[in-house]
């Protein structure tokens, strides 16, 4: 539900009863801007060997794992005591009894605050990342008749994100007065603040303790390893209660958290301030807008070199990709009222354009970036015009065109990865072997899973917005355009993709077809550019209803072909294997809701949309994974997925507005 907060500003509030809550399954994130990020089930327990701490040495990427828990234990002046932590050792196996002793979680904001109930004492903890901190914050609310004790402390890595420790991690662990040091790895610090009871410091006697992570073995990656535990202080709570936080730090350059409730508080304006932004922006004031305002929050980082705004693709494991910032730039930046982050955005890959192709990932360990895309580039010009034509920026625009000008000239007489328009017809050619270019981008060692090399249908409506785009920014800025003779060619060749009743996926070279059914056409027909008629339109449409359409997205390959595969999940091989033979994808879906808007079919669009309005409570809470197994639309790949959030947003806010002016014209004649 959707209410207000304490200055009258909008708050998002679901509460999760205390069933609900203990279902590990549901998982919350949150992120520092800075490519750090706290991960975990809305209890808390560790789900992942990406834990409670992941932080960046590089903004955004170059991130490294420092706390997979905290330690909380409460025990009574009378005797007897238990952890309000859990821990999976083993399937369905915990160590401590956060589990049952849940109360319910309640996510303001998608700020999560768990509450717990032992022997009549009550705790409430509230989690949070400062912006630019590489911290993470743990507020507890205890309220007790009697006077109690609280031990804090952790569960430490100190190791690379992605990895896991084999044995006991080789760290050390010193505490003087109310703050300690974990050190033998990048370093960790860990600070306790209780202005309202006595604090004793622990002797450190670091534990050895086993973590099993779910996710991970259902991925087929190694799921258990052993951590670090150190109980770091007792806090004598007295009777009535007090309030105490746990900051747990990186250690690395940034804002100290020197008053835990001030920060919070200036977070919990920060994100109603998202929600007031967003609904200003799309002029669409709903819990959807409200809630997938804060959550593209979580995908819009700063990056240290090339410096500017930047996008992580998806939590947990991905850095940040030029084709996925490029797609997501409307639905995080345009439909929120952050127009300075679209523009800084653009001008980070802008900056980053080599032989007139954007980055299509910058490397996780910071050491550089791919190139290996051939849309990422033509989505970039999509959406600088997109943002010309929202904020009116022509001072942006005209300092742009000479680089959108470039890049489409290396496009026109070739660039890397035998991108090059066809000398024939104008088309835009690409492919080369071993290298996958467009978003079905999977590859397995040397197996490139879905070779598309010619001619595929949306990077030719790419190529087609693109020209378009140049001829239409530079006549808006009183110039002539340059690439108006390439785009009336390639406009005009665009129908050879047309095979009897259906689009092709691609050309091949040799002038053929590939008839597969993907969700490509729907991306394609979706860009305004997009030669298209009447009865081709309403074919595409029965054909992606018929073969592709699900609840919560479209499937990247039919069912009704020999070569699907609708189970997406195991080891790796098996899941890359499936990841575009049939797995469903939930950003597609937004370009299907735009050829029904297309056709005035609004009732229908908001139809297509319900799934995902219901999904975002289901796995990552607030936001929309990355994939869907294909048979049981059970959720998979990364439960935060830029993209995914982005196009929901998007697609949401159209149809709310078509569903108004629909409204406003009233009934037709009888």
């Amino acid at each position: 539900m959707t209410g207000t907060g304490d200055a009258g500003q909008a708050v998002v509030e679901r509460r999760f009863g205390p069933w609900e809550a203990r279902d590990v399954d549901r998982e919350v994130l949150l992120t520092d801007g800075l490519g750090g990020f706290s991960l975990g089930s809305l209890a808390g327990v560790p789900t992942r060997c990406y834990g409670a701490l992941n932080a960046s040495r590089r903004p955004p990427v170059d991130r490294f794992a420092h706390l997979v828990a905290p330690l909380e234990e409460l025990s009574a002046a009378g005797g007897g005591g238990v952890a309000l932590h859990a821990l999976e050792v083993a399937p369905d196996a915990f160590e401590g009894r956060g589990l049952e002793l849940l109360a319910g979680v309640t996510l303001r904001d998608l700020l999560p605050e768990r509450e717990q109930l032992w022997r009549g004492v009550r705790v409430t903890r509230r989690a949070f990342m400062p912006p630019g901190s590489g911290t993470v914050v743990y507020l507890y609310d205890i309220e007790a008749r009697e006077a109690v004790t609280l031990t804090l402390g952790g569960f430490f890595v100190d190791r690379d994100m992605h990895d896991l420790h084999r044995g006991v991690p080789d760290l050390s662990v010193q505490v003087q007065g109310r703050r300690a040091a974990v050190t033998g790895g990048r370093g960790t610090r860990v600070r306790v603040v209780a202005p309202d009871a006595a604090v004793q410091p622990l002797e450190a006697a670091p534990f050895p303790q086993r973590v099993y992570y779910r996710y991970d073995r259902a991925r087929g990656e190694p799921d258990t390893e052993t951590v670090l535990g150190a109980r770091l202080w007792q806090v004598q709570v007295p009777a009535g209660g007090a309030r105490v936080a746990l900051v747990v730090s990186a250690g690395l350059e940034g804002p100290d958290v020197l008053d835990p409730w001030a920060a919070y508080a200036q977070e919990a304006a920060r994100r109603r301030a998202l929600v007031e932004g967003a609904w200003a922006a799309s002029g669409v004031r709903d819990e959807v807008v409200a809630t997938l305002a804060v959550a593209a929050d979580a995908y819009l980082v700063q990056r240290a070199q090339p410096p500017g705004r930047s996008v992580i693709a998806g939590y947990p494991w991905f850095a940040d990709w030029g084709r996925d910032a490029m797609i997501s730039l409307t639905g995080l930046t345009l439909l929120t009222g952050r127009a300075a982050d679209a523009r800084s955005l653009l001008g980070t890959f802008l900056q980053a354009l080599r032989r007139g192709l954007t980055p299509n990932n910058f490397h996780e360990d910071g050491g550089g970036a791919g190139y290996n895309t051939v849309d990422g580039a033509l989505w970039l010009v999509v959406a600088l015009e997109r943002y010309v034509a929202l904020t009116g920026d022509l001072g942006f625009a005209r300092e742009a065109l000479p680089q959108v000008r470039e890049l489409l000239r290396w496009h026109l007489d070739g660039t890397d990865h035998g991108i090059r328009a066809d000398r024939e017809d104008g088309l835009l050619w690409s492919g080369e072997a071993g290298v996958q270019l467009t978003w079905m981008d999977v590859k397995i060692h040397d197996w490139v899973v879905t070779p598309r090399s010619g001619k595929p249908v949306e990077i030719q409506a790419l190529w087609l917005g693109a020209l378009a785009a140049e001829e239409r920014l530079s006549e808006g800025l009183g110039q002539v355009p340059a690439c108006s003779a390439a785009l009336a060619r390639a406009r005009g060749q665009f129908g050879k993709l047309w095979r009897g009743e259906q689009f092709a996926d691609f050309l091949t070279e040799a002038g053929g077809a590939d008839l597969s059914v993907r969700p490509n056409v729907a991306l394609a027909l979706a860009l305004p550019d997009t030669p298209v008629s009447g009865v081709q339109l309403d074919l595409t449409l029965r054909l992606i209803e018929s073969q592709l359409l699900t609840p919560v997205g479209l499937h990247t390959l039919s069912p009704l072909d020999a070569r699907y595969l609708g189970n997406y999940g195991g080891v790796r091989v098996q899941r890359d294997a499936a990841y575009h033979q049939g797995t469903v994808w939930a950003w597609p879906l937004a370009s299907y809701v735009d050829l029904l808007l297309r056709g005035g079919e609004v009732a229908r669009a908001r139809a297509a949309l319900s799934g995902l309005t219901g999904h975002l409570w289901e796995a990552g809470v607030g936001h929309v994974s990355e994939v869907f197994s294909g048979d049981s639309l059970r959720p998979g790949g990364c439960p935060f997925q830029a993209w995914s959030v982005a196009e929901f947003l998007r697609a949401h806010v159209l149809v709310t507005q078509a569903e108004s002016r629909a409204g406003a014209a009233g009934p037709g004649p009888a």
